[in-house]
């Protein structure tokens, strides 16, 4: 997948440009957002950037107009054909997600319409929910904006890491620094994860994960996690190619 967004970026940094909308308006579409690849996809995206093969800020924009219209397109699915949609067997399947989100909406719209662009099987479910509970768009709308604008960067941005780490020179010292950036990378997103299961540990005791990681391993697990995180991040600011690595980063952003 990559090799071949990186054939069609080579072509045209317009072609590029469409891509990464195309991608961002699907993954936000109703029901195709959830068998779509999107975080992987948009993370190859973000690859992209970070090898300054496509301009972040424009990428930003393309991305913010796809998930734009894709969101807007859910909603009004939702609100066009919510009784068809209630008898769908395949939504059957999604019931007890859809049931939570329509919770969530009826209680904290606002919050629940910015959070759930950021959670993978919530995003294309959450604008279409909306439009079946007959959300008026005056309180769909702002919270939909400031999700469609924060939303690219923070998918971006694995991807932008790796990018720039690609353009590091090659050599032993970079071999051991690529290595000890993915690392850390990792522990940031594992930790990330456990602290989440922590904080949500009421509503997340009668899942499946719960049997491997009950509230007392997760606490145990979050606390090494956030120890062997910052352990890896002391270890890459002492690396003598961090400079280098911060350099090619703030040449990305300012690009």
């Amino acid at each position: 997948m990559e090799a071949y967004l990186q054939h069609l970026v080579a072509q045209s940094v317009g072609i590029a440009l469409i891509i990464v909308a195309v991608v961002a308006f699907f993954e936000s579409l109703a029901l195709v957002g959830l068998i779509l690849p999107g975080t992987v996809m948009m993370a190859t995206l973000g690859t992209l950037i970070g090898s300054g093969q496509v301009g972040l800020y424009e990428a930003w924009l393309a991305a913010g107009l796809g998930c734009f219209v894709g969101d807007w397109a859910s909603y009004f699915i939702g609100r066009r054909f919510k009784g068809p949609l209630h008898n769908w067997k395949f939504l059957q399947r999604y019931q007890a997600l859809l049931d939570k989100t329509g919770s969530a909406l009826d209680r904290h719209s606002f919050a629940t319409v910015i959070i759930g662009r950021f959670i993978g099987p919530t995003r294309p479910l959450v604008p279409m929910v909306a439009g079946m509970l007959s959300l008026p768009p005056y309180k769909f709308a702002p919270p939909n904006i400031v999700g469609c604008i924060t939303w690219p960067p923070v998918y971006f941005l694995p991807g932008i890491l790796a990018g720039v780490a690609i353009d590091i020179p090659a050599g032993h010292n970079s071999t051991v620094f690529k290595w000890l950036l993915l690392g850390s990378a990792a522990l940031l997103w594992l930790t990330a994860w456990l602290l989440w299961r922590w904080f949500r540990s009421d509503k997340n005791s009668g899942d499946a994960m719960a049997r491997w990681l009950p509230l007392a391993r997760v606490r145990v697990l979050s606390v090494l996690g956030v120890i062997a995180t910052a352990v890896c991040f002391v270890m890459l600011s002492k690396q003598p190619l961090m400079p280098v690595y911060g350099h090619l980063l703030w040449k990305v952003i300012t690009r």
